[in-house]
């Protein structure tokens, strides 16, 4: 089902309250991962940019305890969204990190505002959209004081998690799922699969048996749809939970206000069914951080998430908002506290449960609890491109892409539902979870016009984070580094536009894609050069090989395999002289050699190296230090040292500044 949010343009007379106006080139309304990349990238590119957010958090999911990135594929996180990641590496001291505290990345999204000079304006809740014909004239903004603030701008960018100012500007947009019908989708709509779902036979009642009794707490009445249905439920949320087991640095886990142990009961008739040995996927996923932290995901049929907790979200206003999100930290404290302290839990999970904590240096403002609830989807545009099923799996291909996306299509569960077993027994399943694989053919570019609303309902606005796809499609775009990739692109189009003199339904996109390309840092410094196995001309082969296409882990599309007395060279010219650094990427694989030879020739001058590597990581090994002349030819040639077979992925020289 399509909405649009009615708007009254009108100016008022405001009585009772001060009012200022600011005038900038780009306003970027969401201070997300995704904001702050977009204010910088404008910025840095010499606009005048004003950051807005309406809460007092910095740095969204990114900050908000997502310290577990969702990648699929490194290949796909380029320019400013990559640097963030090789600045967590700096800061553990590695070439680049995927896992971090929240703290580490609050202190580099920081170190980019400083950089540009950029002061986020915290707590302005957008209250007005003021348009001219299909043009943003001006948004209004009240703080928490009840002061209003007027920002005008030539160009506007919605970085939020919900699409707030799009919605607001009239721009079409849908909440929920698609039928399956309307886009030719496979993982659309009403899905019931085995991820994340009750073992069979558990009873849905209060009273076992007895029908009468009515259903437990979190167990939906409505009758299960047909298989692809479309409807308005929205996949679950959750807070992505950072604890700690160091005593020194723990805040104990209490009992929220509302504390009712009869919400977990469901969660007890589980336990006794599964019989889990640890926490660890059956209850929740646990991903090691820095500095004995976790991240905490939903794992399993009861967990983190608050299935149906979220249907009203999307377009509810700021303070239904914050009673809904309420609830989901009490539902995520209540299911922790009960786990460690109900005496009905097995002892062996309590105990563990008993050994994390809040940690006392992460989010002090905030009783060391995320501010960030992780809005996993809420309003999507609907514009003249909508990304679907069918570009996560190649079958159709854009030709206008400004990022590219390699995560699998992802749906965490929608509704916790009684349904009958063959016997016609009633017992409780969940729906709506969906991980389906892009088929090994990840990455895949992502629409620029997906990005834009039509051009009748507006011209000045981007919208790099709620863009234009389906439900199922928006489930492999909707993660951290590609929202930081597509607002990067999003903000180099306004300054394109602006530049160019264009509208951005206008802008040339073979010139914003060589923008991208050729200033990945927005700063103007040189950018990397990458060179993948798949790149014509610039890889080769000698000996028995095989190309690898589904191996986890691997950077690009694919992979080669050869044969321990063959080699694999990579090539290329240099345009700009300089000092690199030399990183070699091998994807993880126990089956092949972990000692290779490196040789580097560069004009004449020959450099050789060996390496370990380790088979249990997907990661750079670092060649060292390297100076090439302006159009000097480098290549780089890999051999094994063993019996054993070798892989063959990518090189990259870094400039070294």
């Amino acid at each position: 089902m399509n909405f649009k949010v009615a708007l009254i343009l009108v100016w008022g007379i405001q009585v009772g309250f001060s009012q200022k106006t600011i005038t900038y080139d780009i306003c970027v309304y969401g201070a997300t991962s995704a904001g702050i990349i977009a204010a910088y990238t404008a910025k840095m590119q010499g606009k005048s940019v004003i950051l807005l957010e309406p809460s007092n958090h910095i740095g969204g999911l990114t900050t908000g305890g997502l310290g577990q990135t969702d990648i699929g594929n490194k290949y796909a996180i380029t320019g400013l969204s990559r640097d963030f990641y090789r600045k967590i590496g700096q800061h553990y001291g590695k070439f680049e990190q995927w896992t971090f505290e929240p703290s580490a990345a609050s202190d580099i999204f920081n170190s980019y505002l400083k950089k540009a000079d950029i002061k986020v304006f915290t707590k302005k809740q957008l209250i007005n959209v003021i348009k001219s014909k299909s043009k943003i004239r001006q948004i209004e903004l009240l703080d928490e004081n009840k002061q209003r603030m007027l920002v005008t701008a030539k160009y506007f960018l919605d970085c939020t998690y919900e699409g707030d100012l799009m919605a607001m500007a009239g721009v079409t947009f849908t909440v929920g799922r698609e039928d399956n019908k309307q886009y030719g989708e496979t993982w659309n709509g009403v899905q019931m699969l085995d991820k994340h779902q009750f073992p069979d036979g558990i009873d849905p009642f209060k009273t076992l048996g007895d029908s009468t009794s009515g259903l437990l707490w979190g167990i939906s009445s409505e009758k299960l749809a047909p298989k692809g249905t479309g409807d308005q439920k929205v996949q679950a949320y959750n807070f992505r939970m950072c604890l700690t087991d160091s005593v020194e640095n723990m805040v104990p886990i209490e009992a929220p206000d509302d504390f009712d142990p009869s919400h977990y009961e469901l969660l007890l008739r589980y336990i006794d069914k599964k019989q889990p040995i640890e926490l660890n996927w059956a209850l929740m996923h646990l991903q090691p951080m820095p500095n004995r932290k976790l991240d905490i995901n939903n794992s399993g049929p009861f967990s983190s998430n608050l299935i149906g907790g979220n249907y009203n979200y999307p377009n509810a206003n700021y303070d239904e908002r914050k009673i809904i999100q309420k609830k989901h930290e009490d539902h995520i404290k209540g299911f922790f506290y009960f786990l460690g302290n109900d005496p009905r839990v097995p002892a062996h999970l309590r105990a563990e449960m008993k050994k994390w904590g809040y940690p006392k240096d992460e989010y002090l403002n905030n009783n060391h609890f995320s501010p960030q609830m992780y809005v996993r989807e809420a309003r999507r545009m609907i514009s003249e491109v909508v990304m679907t099923e069918k570009h996560c799996v190649g079958t159709q291909t854009v030709t206008d892409g400004i990022g590219l996306a390699a995560y699998t299509m992802d749906s965490h569960n929608t509704q916790r539902i009684v349904v009958k077993d063959a016997s016609g027994k009633y017992q409780v399943k969940n729906e709506g979870d969906v991980q389906m694989g892009l088929g090994g053919l990840d990455p895949y570019p992502i629409s620029f016009r997906a990005l834009l609303p039509r051009k009748s309902e507006c011209t000045n606005l981007l919208v790099p984070v709620c863009l234009s796809a389906s439900h199922i499609a928006f489930g492999s775009i909707r993660m951290e580094p590609v929202f930081m990739v597509l607002a990067q692109s999003a903000a180099t189009a306004a300054v394109l536009a602006i530049d160019s003199k264009k509208g951005l339904h206008e802008v040339d996109v073979t010139k914003l894609q060589e923008i991208l390309k050729s200033n990945p840092l927005a700063d103007g410094s040189l950018p990397e050069i990458l060179i993948d196995n798949s790149y014509d001309g610039q890889f080769s082969v000698l000996g028995e090989h095989i190309i690898m296409k589904k191996q986890y882990g691997r950077y690009g599309k694919d992979y080669v395999k050869i044969n321990s007395n063959g080699q694999a060279t990579f090539s290329t010219i240099v345009s700009n002289a300089g000092k690199y650094n030399l990183q070699v990427y091998f994807p993880k694989s126990e089956k092949n050699s972990k000692n290779v030879k490196i040789i580097v020739k560069i004009g004449n001058q020959i450099i050789e190296k060996q390496f370990e590597i380790d088979a249990n990581e997907n990661d750079w090994y670092n060649c060292g230090e390297i100076e090439i002349a302006s159009g000097e030819k480098v290549s780089v040639t890999l051999s094994s040292l063993s019996d054993a077979g070798f892989i063959a992925d990518a090189i990259l020289f870094v400039p070294i500044k």
